[in-house]
């Protein structure tokens, strides 16, 4: 795979993994995404060469989206695109738009991005989108009428359910449980919670008790002050879920290193890389993600089907994401990627992300 990468990266401050801190559009009403201004599509439209897409992640300097970008770096390279990734430093909700501005203006093909907070960057998105952006979403969902397509890791009910599986059967199935999450409007966040929640109260679970959802704000050292925190103010807490990259690291930290360890089980999302040495000395017994290589490299691509007419946004319509296959395109323009894994000792080593 030849091609032309151009690589505009805003560097500042290492933040800890995040990427999970905010995934699926539930929280943003029932509007109507995809298709919402394009034109009639042609799936055999030849993929355009050269097309400028930027890459536009919560933070930079955040190694669940490091990846992500490695596989929009990929997938660019694979169909002569030029990507330039950019970004705000910190995740607060309309930090981003500047960049959505700077996009826009500089007249590039299509932009990817995860949004912090699904309708603080609407405006700007439709702004962009009526100046011929195509608009993808990927991991944090927009506003749906404010984008053309979204990738979503995984179904909402995939993963949260999910996530409760794995607490409950780390802490034999009865105890008193919290969650750290990443920001209060993560999109993905809320919407995972919400699930988490309606799990929780089914028959199955009645002898979990959820005692406390707390925020780290997808800051490597809230989340750890906010795991202490947690661990201080419940002294019966048996367990914490953590459905963001950042939180999930910051507390196994703590945690592997206090009286809590193997006391206070922990489970979340996280990447292998970061999780490893956590899971080898028991602080961890399982946890779960996606491959943020796959999720950034659909996203490009469906991004570049966008740009060079092949789809709308509508539901229906297929295109073809390389090495990854065919995708159909569902309701409110969702693409989902995959289920998530589930990794523990006895797998851990065999993946490297």
């Amino acid at each position: 795979m030849n091609t032309r990468l151009v690589l505009a990266l805003v560097m500042s401050g290492a933040v800890a993994l995040t990427g999970c801190g905010g995934t699926t559009k539930d929280s943003a009403g029932d509007q109507t995404g995809g298709a919402t201004n394009a034109g009639k599509a042609d799936p055999n439209a030849a993929l355009k060469e050269g097309l400028k897409i930027t890459f536009l992640p919560k933070q930079v300097n955040n190694p669940y989206f490091t990846v992500a970008q490695k596989g929009a770096e990929q997938a660019g390279t694979a169909i002569k695109a030029e990507v330039k990734a950019t970004g705000p430093s910190d995740a607060a909700a309309s930090s981003q738009v500047t960049y959505i501005n700077t996009a826009a203006q500089q007249k590039q093909d299509a932009l990817v991005i995860s949004a912090n907070d699904a309708n603080a960057v609407a405006p700007a998105l439709k702004s962009a989108r009526t100046q011929g952006l195509k608009v993808v979403t990927f991991d944090s969902d927009a506003a749906p009428d404010a984008r053309d397509v979204f990738i979503n890791q995984a179904t909402s009910n995939d993963i949260a359910t999910g996530q409760v599986k794995l607490i409950s059967e780390a802490i034999g199935g009865s105890g008193e449980i919290a969650i750290l999450s990443a920001t209060p409007n993560a999109t993905n966040q809320n919407a995972w919670i919400e699930v988490m929640k309606t799990e929780l109260a089914k028959p199955e679970y009645a002898g979990l008790k959820l005692v406390e959802t707390a925020y780290g704000n997808d800051d490597d050292q809230t989340s750890f002050q906010k795991t202490q925190g947690l661990l201080q103010a419940h002294p019966n807490l048996k367990g914490i879920i953590s459905p963001t990259t950042v939180g999930v690291a910051a507390a196994a930290r703590y945690l592997s290193s206090s009286e809590y360890k193997g006391k206070v089980q922990l489970t979340g999302l996280g990447t292998p890389n970061q999780m490893r040495k956590f899971v080898q000395d028991g602080t961890v017994k399982s946890f779960a993600l996606w491959d943020p290589t796959k999720l950034g490299y659909l996203a490009t691509y469906a991004a570049a089907a966008l740009a060079s007419g092949q789809i709308s946004g509508a539901e229906g319509e297929k295109f073809k994401a390389g090495e990854l296959g065919d995708y159909t395109i569902g309701a409110k323009g969702e693409v989902v990627l995959g289920p998530p894994t589930v990794f523990t000792k006895d797998n851990i080593d065999k993946f490297d992300f």
